[in-house]
């Protein structure tokens, strides 16, 4: 994940943390029955989990769409260097070709001219 994915991450996580403990020091403090704080604790709690876990599905579905992007410019890139990588070997190969041609001829010629 990019730096800046790690930034809202650790964001996020800092927020929800000083969300509970103050929503908690506020019910432990506030008057009311140990059992009613409680429940209120524990239903805070609930509402904080199932935050986090929509957060959690929201920065996974961004991670799995940047991971997608990445590979599949990672693989156009490939694909892209292995073309080029082969059309300079089938421009070099020809020019090669042709060069060996010319001095086999080269070769014959001045055979023919010392067999004469």
């Amino acid at each position: 994940m990019s730096r800046k994915g790690n930034n809202t991450a650790g964001i996020l996580a800092g927020l929800l943390a000083g969300a509970a403990a103050g929503v908690i020091l506020g019910m432990l403090y506030a008057p009311e029955e140990g059992k009613e704080t409680r429940k209120k604790i524990r239903n805070k709690a609930n509402d904080l989990k199932d935050q986090a876990k929509d957060k959690y599905g929201e920065v996974s579905e961004r991670v799995k769409d940047q991971y997608s992007n990445i590979s599949s410019t990672f693989k156009e890139t490939a694909n892209s260097v292995a073309h080029t990588v082969k059309d300079g070997y089938d421009k070099y190969k020809d020019q090669i070709v042709a060069k060996t041609t010319d001095v086999v001829k080269d070769v014959e010629a001045e055979l023919n001219d010392l067999k004469s």
